[in-house]
Parts: structure tokens; sequence; C-alpha cells
């Protein structure tokens, strides 16, 4: 059978890449083709190499003010890598509509929270401090709107008393860790129904 190429787009240490590529084995329907940062020092890239995938950098700061330029580079690996899914994992950049219609129907990106809840950054805090009952994570498909598009997957757990936004960081990311290589895999295959866990 021939796999599905993933492309996973970083800006750090790629925790949630590394949970996608090690699950993309045996019967898995995709491959990974492609790691890819806007930081050229990220420990990901690392990471993805010692498992033999290839890799790119395409640093964002001299690109300061021009996201359109910096996409126009940050295209070029795609471009040749070639990927049938683009998988965003803690990339750190919005990307314009004009790059995220290139992929549309193609691109995932995971959001540390129960969506539409708390688009955008500090999510664990804002949970908190809403009084919320539970928490989570979400996979969605990638649309011009920041943390919008359709949801594939979502992952819940409890706010526990004396949770802070650290503690509740580190249970969602457990949770992240199983969500998205579950997602991946439905979607690999053509399933798009959201994939649930608790």
């Amino acid at each position: 059978m021939s796999h599905k190429r993933v492309a996973i787009l970083i800006s750090g240490g790629g925790s949630n890449m590394v949970s996608l590529v090690d699950s993309m084995t045996g019967n898995h329907p995709a491959r990974p083709c492609l790691v890819l940062s806007n930081d050229p020092q990220a420990s990901g890239l690392v990471k993805a190499a010692d498992r033999g995938i290839p890799t790119a950098a395409v640093d964002h700061r001299p690109f300061a003010g021009d996201r359109a330029a910096f996409e126009a580079e940050l295209l070029k690996p795609l471009e040749q890598a070639q990927p049938d899914i683009v998988c965003l994992a803690g990339f750190m950049r919005v990307l314009t509509g004009d790059f995220v219609s290139r992929f549309q129907g193609r691109m995932l990106n995971i959001h540390p929270s129960l969506l539409p809840k708390y688009k955008g950054l500090n999510t664990h805090a804002r949970a908190i401090e809403a009084g919320d009952a539970e928490h989570g994570c979400s996979v969605h498909e990638v649309t011009a709107e920041l943390d919008d598009g359709p949801i594939l997957g979502q992952a819940r757990l409890a706010i526990e008393a004396g949770d802070t936004a650290a503690s509740l960081a580190a249970r969602v990311l457990v949770f992240e860790h199983k969500l998205y290589p579950a997602v991946l895999r439905r979607y690999a295959s053509g399933d798009r129904n959201p994939v649930l866990l608790s």
C-alpha cells in the first residue's frame, strides 16, 4: 500500500511531533516525510534527524514584519517533500490565509483547549480562571481563522482543586500525545469522524 506522506511543523522540542512520528509504523496508513521548524535551534529537529526523518529550518527572524516572504521560504522545503498531510505540532507562527489555503483540507493542528473555548494562548490559566470543571485538547483541520476549523478529535480531563496552569498543562500534554496520533491515523485512512478520549 502507498503511505500518505506527512510533514510536521514544529517550533521547539517537538514532543507532539515525536508522538506522531513514533506512531507511524507497521500498518499505519502514513509515514513522516519532513520535520520543518521556524527555529534552526529547535531541539525537535535533532530528535527527528535521530529518527532518520529529513529536516529543514527557515528562521522567521530575518523576515520580521514580512510574513509573505517567510511563508514563501517555508513553502520551498514543504513543496519538495510533497506531503499529503501537514501537521502543525507546537508551531508558534500564525500562518496567513494564502498559506493555509494551499493545504486546505490536508492540514491539522493540535490546540490545548476544548475548542471553541480558549483560542490563542495561555489556555490552561484561562480555563482555571474561568472556574471550568474540565479542560483538554483538540485536534482540528486548519482554516484561515485562528484555532478554528472542523474538530477532528478532543480529549477531556477534570480540572482538580489546586491545579496550576503548569500542572494542568502537564496533564493535558499526556492526552495530546495520545489524541494527535489517534486522529492522524484515522484521518490518513480517510475517516474524519472525531476521535473522543477522556
